[in-house]
């Protein structure tokens, strides 16, 4: 059998549903390891919202089903103090976004109900019974927002610009029939993530509350939503306190290949809109009016095409005093922002050295970090000043509690994985600094199995983070879950390397143009590190990582290095091909490939330059709807790996984007990756 063969043969033999290998370690005091199965038992808490007067939070909730292979989400909803918790809504379909009414009798949230052909805007009372549905629109509706007086909630709708409402599914219908199927594009973008991208739009509607016509807010002003933004559009528009005034984001000029986002506003009924950073060529964006109305806060960037430049909060005084930046010596990026209610200060969720704290952000003031080193997010903030959220840790998936604005105190008050948490056999994690690249700090987290003794010795994977502008914060993530990788018995580490957030922007943008050398440096010096660690067998270690993890993984497989097997997960392995994805519209910052200035560059940061010194097993992994670095990166890699004769294989998900999201995927490929290390980094033979 050819090893191509051999390859589906593996893959085809592995049940998705099979149980973990016995190598898998016992769990401690009869406790149940966290293996991948469990961790599709979390029910995942989505970001909440809370009625005027705090009494009530109201999130949505999601459980797996793994024989289904699919999800089930519901609304649930909690009392501030924390005396109850129920399932609110329990329809067979998903329901989602949840907010609130300006009077708290009422929650709008989105699902797709009976015979929805797309999720549907509907309305319930808080205290219970059918939801009415107040829209039927062929193209669907999400990020649902009250009016502030209650008549009227606005939502997004991704249509056909050219036709009316009501002839959108008869455009639809016949494109599902045609057997003519050819799309054209006359620019940027073409794909967004995992879809192709056709000619319609985005934009903001609004319905009665108590059902009717449906009216278009931003169609009449010649201008759309960001039209790549198909991974959610809650960010890009708001409305005024008097609900007179529409802020909304739009590319300025979207027949550009170079995306600038800027702020606008309209008066609801009116066609003219107002460019409000027409002046600034990078991208602006996430609107929020004050309470009082005064202000309109958003969130600027500078470098035009450089998507992780820090974003910053500016204030545009309403009563004509222009625009303004605040906190101009603050080396972070505003995000996850709510405003206060006296209209004096902003609460954000702030990527901050390796976790995502809650910041105070007072107009005349200084931002001060409330949190501690748990990462707290997703912000909802009542009229009588009860802040919530959601905590999480490397052994707390996303938990509901309340927040003390003054001191940072957090109140769990969702218990739903309770019970299944208190079974499960979790290791233990801790923040560590080495030193890397250029003699800087480098944070870093480490993640010990179940029952770590110092006296023993443990196999080490080092985990490669994606981006690369962004960092491994201390939360649970169910992709990379480093406790999984405990349940096998590795010690795993995440280390935050150069071009990671949330360090300041230097050290953000310390990697640009060259993506390579430093990461790589980091990588090494943390490979050092732990060998030099009594409990480490420094003979048994791997590395992995996907996105830009899988490119540094890439890189590393070209370069000297310690590891006797990788992982390399929708890696960019060729800067040339890489001008086919999603993302290749935010590259004109570094310049062409055909500049002659940076071919020596791409010469030596473009892994598929190096192959000659490919040794070390390699797994790759790859989803076919993956857009934002295209399936050709897996197998160019693979094949080549193939024709050197070095040990690969070839995972391919047909049916997975950038992630592995259906719970037996994610199952299978968790299973390939243990196979895979089973293979190369057993123990050696004395």
């Amino acid at each position: 059998m050819n090893r191509t063969l051999l390859a589906l043969a593996l893959l085809a033999a592995a049940s998705p549903l099979a149980a973990q290998s016995p190598s898998t370690p016992a769990a401690a005091s009869g406790k149940q390891p966290f293996t991948v199965e469990r961790s599709w038992q979390i029910q995942r808490i989505g970001n909440p919202t809370i009625s005027p007067d705090g009494a009530r939070i109201v999130a949505p909730v999601t459980r797996f089903e793994m024989k289904e292979d699919r999800g089930y989400t519901d609304l649930w909803i909690w009392n501030r103090d924390g005396s109850g918790q129920r399932a609110f809504t329990t329809h067979a379909a998903g329901d989602s976004a949840p907010v609130f009414s300006p009077d708290g009798r009422f929650i709008a949230f989105t699902s797709q109900r009976e015979d929805d052909k797309a999720p549907q805007l509907y309305v319930i009372s808080v205290d219970g019974g059918e939801a009415r549905r107040l829209t039927t629109l062929a193209t669907g509706v999400q990020s649902p927002k009250w009016f502030p007086d209650g008549s009227r909630i606005a939502f997004v709708s991704r249509v056909f610009d050219d036709l009316p409402l009501a002839e959108q599914g008869k455009r639809l219908e016949e494109r599902a029939a045609s057997k003519m199927t050819a799309r054209v594009w006359d620019g940027a973008p073409v794909t967004a993530w995992d879809q192709y991208l056709d000619e319609r739009e985005f934009h903001v509607f609004a319905v009665p509350a108590q059902g009717g016509d449906v009216q278009a807010l931003t169609q009449p002003t010649g201008l759309e939503l960001p039209r790549a933004a198909v991974q959610g559009t809650d960010s890009l528009f708001a409305i005024a306190p008097d609900g007179r005034e529409l802020a909304f984001v739009a590319d300025s000029d979207p027949a550009r290949n170079v995306v600038n986002n800027d702020v606008f506003t309209v008066a609801l009924g009116a066609k003219d809109a107002k460019n409000h950073t027409e002046a600034n060529k990078a991208n602006d964006g996430n609107p929020l009016y004050s309470p009082d109305g005064r202000y309109l806060s958003f969130v600027q960037q500078r470098i035009k095409g450089f998507y992780a430049d820090k974003g910053r909060l500016m204030l545009m005084d309403r009563r004509g005093g222009g625009i303004t930046e605040q906190f101009t010596t603050w080396d972070r990026s505003a995000d996850g922002l709510v405003w206060g209610n006296d209209s004096r200060r902003l609460w954000g969720a702030i990527d901050d050295a390796g976790t995502v704290r809650v910041y105070e952000l007072p107009l005349n003031g200084t931002p001060r970090a409330v949190t501690g080193q748990p990462s707290v997010g997703g912000l909802a903030l009542a009229k009588d000043g009860t802040l919530v959220g959601l905590r999480q840790t490397f052994v707390e998936p996303p938990t509901l509690v309340r927040i003390n604005p003054r001191n940072g105190e957090t109140t769990k008050l969702s218990t739903i994985n309770d019970e299944l948490l208190a079974n499960t056999d979790f290791g233990t994690y801790e923040s560590v600094t080495y030193t890397g690249a250029n003699g800087q700090p480098i944070q870093m987290w480490v993640n010990y199995p179940p029952g770590f003794d110092k006296s023993r010795k443990y196999p080490f994977f080092m985990l490669i983070h994606g981006g690369p502008h962004n960092a491994i914060t201390n939360g649970m993530s169910f992709r990379w879950n480093a406790q999984v990788f405990g349940s096998w018995g590795y010690v795993t580490a995440w280390p935050n390397f150069h071009g990671s957030s949330g360090f300041g922007q230097a050290f953000t943008d310390s990697i640009n143009p060259n993506w390579a050398d430093k990461p790589y440096e980091d990588v090494i010096k943390a490979a050092e590190w732990f060998k030099a660690q009594p409990w480490i067998d420094d003979t048994r270690m791997v590395a992995g990582g996907g996105s830009y993890g899988g490119y540094l993984t890439s890189i590393i497989l070209g370069r000297e290095h310690p590891f006797r097997a990788l992982v390399a997960h929708a890696k960019v392995y060729n800067l040339y091909t890489q001008y086919a994805a999603d993302f290749a519209v935010e590259m004109p910052r570094f310049g062409g490939f055909w500049e002659p200035d940076n071919r020596e560059m791409i010469a030596r940061t473009s892994p598929h330059y190096h192959a000659a010194n490919f040794k070390a097993p390699t797994l790759v992994i790859h989803g076919q709807l993956d857009y934002r670095v295209p399936v050709n990166h897996g197998q160019e890699l693979y094949q080549t790996l193939l024709m050197k004769g070095v040990p690969t294989r070839y995972v391919y998900f047909p049916n997975e984007n950038h992630w592995i999201l259906k719970p037996q995927n994610s199952v299978f490929w968790y299973q390939q990756v243990q196979k895979w290390f089973e293979e190369h980094n057993a123990p050696k033979a004395d």
